[in-house]
């Protein structure tokens, strides 16, 4: 049996990480500190790093369309939908039958939210669970396309087209971002899959020295164009900021970069991080709801917890906490972790 490789749990356990801390600080209205722009200039390609990893892994996204459909709704939507619903609950009780009509919480829900955006009121970052579900459709279809083009020509792919999605992704940002449930993201989701792809590729086909060397040569160019470019590229809100070349190259160099390394090295398993990594998913969509009770709860005492470090340390404690306590809970109940027994013919491997 081939032993498991633990870079990819590292890495999305680190991803994680920054992710919950992330919201921790925007809660504590204390994203602003110099010392965590910092942090937040030198990981904003973590969240592009999970359509990535998707694409790493996922050799195919074929089969029957009816089947492939139905199980990636069950594996995205169905928990995008519930844990969308169970922070909306929780946000729209406190403010509709505690807090008062003048709270600046109560003053932001609009109806426009609903189509605007992906993401619900008490827990927003769900809206990844949409846009990723959207990419395995659209890699679907357009493996359709190339397996009928293939049967008819030599050459066309329609899988060409997607070099050019990053382009897209940004004249969306220019434009405003006008799609509906702001899927404009989507499109570099698309290419970030097949990259992931293509790069499982190269590191299959040559040599462990050569893919070493080249990952080694990419994370010095992230690193040195990150110095002289203070762009970024923000995936929840499709926001590229800074040179665009210099912001997509850096990425992708950051991407394939650090990945191939810590592939390559073959890093053991480490104990918190790895488990994180391995459930992230409950990490993802359980924690947001509870920081949005501790806020509303808060505010109900009229209290804010602007730059409160009291709060932000028991929000990070009891974020963390609470997740590693429920995660054995919420992947025993398929509705909540997408985690449905698949059927023993007639679905897709993906």
């Amino acid at each position: 049996m081939k032993q498991r490789n633990h870079a990819f749990d590292f890495l999305c356990g680190i991803c994680i990480v920054r992710m919950m801390m992330l919201h921790v600080m925007s809660f504590c209205q204390m994203q602003q500190q110099d010392w965590w722009m910092e942090v937040m200039h030198w990981t904003y390609f973590f969240m592009s790093f999970f359509f990535f990893k998707a694409g790493y892994f996922n050799k195919t996204v074929g089969g029957d369309t009816r089947a492939f459909l139905v199980k990636k709704t069950k594996q995205l939507i169905v928990p995008y939908t519930v844990w969308g619903v169970l922070g909306a609950v929780v946000y729209l009780g406190f403010a509709c039958l505690v807090l008062p009509s003048n709270n600046t919480m109560v003053k932001n829900v609009t109806w426009e939210h609903l189509w605007q955006t992906s993401s619900f009121f008490g827990n927003g970052p769900v809206w990844f669970l949409m846009s990723f579900f959207m990419a395995y459709v659209a890699m679907h279809l357009i493996g359709k396309a190339d397996l009928w083009l293939e049967a008819r020509t030599r050459y066309l792919r329609l899988s060409w087209i997607v070099l050019l999605f990053p382009l897209i992704s940004y004249k969306l940002c220019e434009a405003g971002n006008p799609l509906w449930f702001n899927l404009n993201n989507v499109f570099w989701g698309i290419f970030l899959f097949l990259l992931g792809r293509l790069w499982r590729e190269c590191l299959e086909q040559y040599s462990k020295p050569q893919m070493m060397t080249l990952s080694a040569v990419m994370v010095a160019v992230f690193i040195a164009l990150n110095i002289a470019d203070g762009g970024e590229y923000t995936m929840s809100t499709n926001l590229w900021t800074g040179y665009y070349p210099a912001t997509l190259l850096k990425t992708l160099c950051a991407l394939c970069g650090f990945s191939g390394v810590f592939l390559l090295l073959n890093v053991p398993r480490i104990p918190l991080l790895g488990y994180i990594g391995e459930h992230s998913m409950v990490f993802f969509v359980a924690h947001y709801p509870l920081l949005t009770f501790y806020q509303m709860l808060r505010s109900s005492f009229v209290r804010s917890l602007r730059g409160h470090w009291d709060d932000m340390i028991i929000l990070t404690l009891l974020s963390f906490v609470f997740c590693f306590w429920i995660v054995p809970f919420v992947e025993r109940v398929p509705w909540l972790s997408g985690r449905f027994k698949s059927k023993p013919s007639g679905e897709p491997k993906s």
